[in-house]
């Protein structure tokens, strides 16, 4: 079974959460049938996972001059572990494009999990924490939007929280 942990946030989006179940109940009423949206259909999803560096396949292309410079690449294809980092339950697969050497990229990456993907972009520092948005989302994901928060744990893993809510 893949694990990982995973919330809702109750408290969230009251607004989004009563036009959707306004919306539910006048498509059930219109149509004839009983149809009620869940917190989950609603609600912000929190998903927590560790992408592990040590056990990926990496290629870096060094582009002139030699060593650390603008457009350097790092393509890598990493194991995605749930939040505990015991269980691999998925691929973190993508591309960073160096734009200030030593202290930022450009990058996009997939999620890939058992029940979907989710992709993001964005620039990621060098160190400490850096936050993407979500650009795009598969299987249990589709129709929502957000943002990763990644940052190392000094171990050569990097901790993920991705945060998602229904696409109005």
């Amino acid at each position: 079974m893949h694990r990982f942990l995973c919330r809702v946030d109750a408290q969230a989006d009251n607004f989004r959460r009563l036009t959707y179940r306004t919306a539910w109940l006048l498509l059930a009423v219109g149509h004839g049938w009983a149809a009620c949206a869940t917190r989950q259909e609603t609600g912000t999803l929190e998903l927590r996972t560790i992408a592990d560096a040590t056990r990926s396949t990496k290629r870096w292309v060094d582009t002139p001059p030699n060593g650390p410079s603008p457009g350097d690449t790092l393509i890598f294809d990493q194991p995605l572990m749930d939040a505990t980092g015991q269980q691999d339950i998925g691929t973190n697969s993508g591309f960073c494009i160096t734009t200030r050497p030593g202290v930022q990229s450009q990058c996009q990456w997939t999620l890939t999990l058992h029940n979907g993907s989710l992709t993001v972009a964005g620039q990621e520092r060098e160190a400490g924490s850096s936050r993407l948005p979500v650009i795009g989302a598969t299987g249990h994901y589709a129709r929502r939007t957000g943002e990763l928060l990644t940052f190392p744990n000094g171990n050569g893993t990097f901790t993920q929280i991705v945060n998602l809510w229904p696409i109005p």
